[in-house]
This record gives structure tokens, sequence and C-alpha cells, in this order.
């Protein structure tokens, strides 16, 4: 880990954790904790992802966004935001992403344990239609018709305006382990508080990774650079 001086650091940074909302130590624009990454000092002086925004201490926020955390590494913003000197991993945008799919892997096996997903075409066709749905799964390495046949579902009982989320950020053995089944392709969060949760923490690694997949369209709209190649 580099040691950051603060003799190279601008003024500094004031933010309070108080209210709705928080303010990005890089861009210095506000907006919901549940779109920003949140940083502790730990006990060694290091800068410490809080990704569940529960650790003690004084807290700095960073849009969540690989690059904006790469700028805040770059631009010794920790040093700023925290008022002295830490250390910083030069990969910290890429330990915040495992620590952000973990979360969410995570969050989808409390869903599961709960009885908030179902897993498998056929199932998550059949709740489609009876519309008890808070979003579609998907495997980012599955194949790209049973995605596109669903989505057609989708949009027969929602509407173009109503589609529920489709999530497509983790790969099919990632699934396998969070839900603890196997071959897992295509799955649904069912309506309730477990599966509200877990959505929100897709969408939190969805802006981190600057991809689209958890998004109100259909497979091949909501991919990045991948839909332009459908």
């Amino acid at each position: 880990m580099e040691a950051v001086d603060l003799a190279a650091a601008e003024d500094p940074f004031e933010d309070s954790e108080k209210g709705p909302e928080r303010t990005c130590v890089v861009t210095r624009r506000k907006a919901a904790p549940d779109e920003m990454i949140r940083f502790v000092v730990g006990p060694d002086g290091g800068v410490v992802p809080d990704i569940r925004q529960k650790l003690p201490g004084r807290g700095v926020w960073v849009t969540a966004s690989a690059a904006k955390v790469t700028e805040a590494v770059a631009r010794q913003a920790f040093a700023r935001g925290f008022k002295k000197k830490v250390a910083v991993s030069p990969t910290l945008a890429v330990e915040v992403e495992a620590l952000l799919t973990r979360d969410c892997l995570q969050s989808l096996a409390i869903a599961n344990k709960a009885g908030q997903v179902i897993a498998g075409f056929g199932k998550v066709e059949e709740a489609i239609a009876g519309g008890a749905i808070e979003g579609v799964i998907h495997a980012c390495d599955g194949g790209e018709d049973g995605a596109r046949k669903l989505a057609q579902c989708l949009r027969r009982r929602f509407g173009d305006e109503n589609v529920r989320p489709l999530i497509e950020l983790f790969r099919s053995d990632q699934l396998d382990l969070a839900l603890g089944r196997s071959n897992v392709v295509h799955a649904a969060l069912l309506t309730g508080s477990a599966s509200a949760a877990a959505l929100v923490r897709c969408r939190r690694l969805a802006m981190y990774r600057q991809e689209f997949p958890v998004s109100r369209q259909g497979p091949g709209q909501g991919r990045g650079p991948e839909a332009e190649a459908d």
C-alpha cells in the first residue's frame, strides 16, 4: 500500500454523514447512499471499503464507479477527506468490485433462503405471468435465446413502460453457489423485502462497473458495448 502525503492534498474536504445524501470526495456532487461507496480508515491506517456502510468512524464517500474510485486514489482524495495521511491500495478499485460482487451474491442467497428467488426457465416464465416479481436474472454467460424469450414475456405482461429490471451481472457458476442449485441460467426475484434489498445492491454493482444490465429494457438494450454486436 502506498502512503499518501497530505502536503500534496488540496483544501480539506468537509462532509457530513447526516441527512439523505452524501457528497462524493472526487466530484463534490451529492447523491443517495445507495449510489455511493463509503470508506473508513482501518486500525492499520489503511483505507477500507465499507460496502454495507456500517463500520464505525469517519466516512469518506465516492460515487459508485470504478473510474471514480481510481480517480480518488490518483488524486489523493482520501487523505483530503480524512484530513490525515492514509495508506491506499493501488488496486482499491478492483478490491471494491470484488466486495460489491460478493455482497450482491450474499443478498441473493438471503433472498433465496427467504423463498423469494426461483430458478429455471419454466418457473420464471410462470412467475412473470403471475406478475409478482421484482426482477429477472440471467447468467451473463448464458445463451441469448432464453433471455430474449423471457424479455418478450415481460413486455406482454407489463408493457414497455413497466418491464421489470434485468440483472446480467453474474456467471452461472456464481449463481449456482449463491442459490445452492446447479446450472442456474435464468432466475427471478419474487416480491418481498429480501429481494428488494438484493435488487438495490445489484443496481449499485451495475453502476460501479459502468454497465447497464440492471435496467427496464430487454436483452441487447442493457449490455453496454455488447448490445451493439447483437
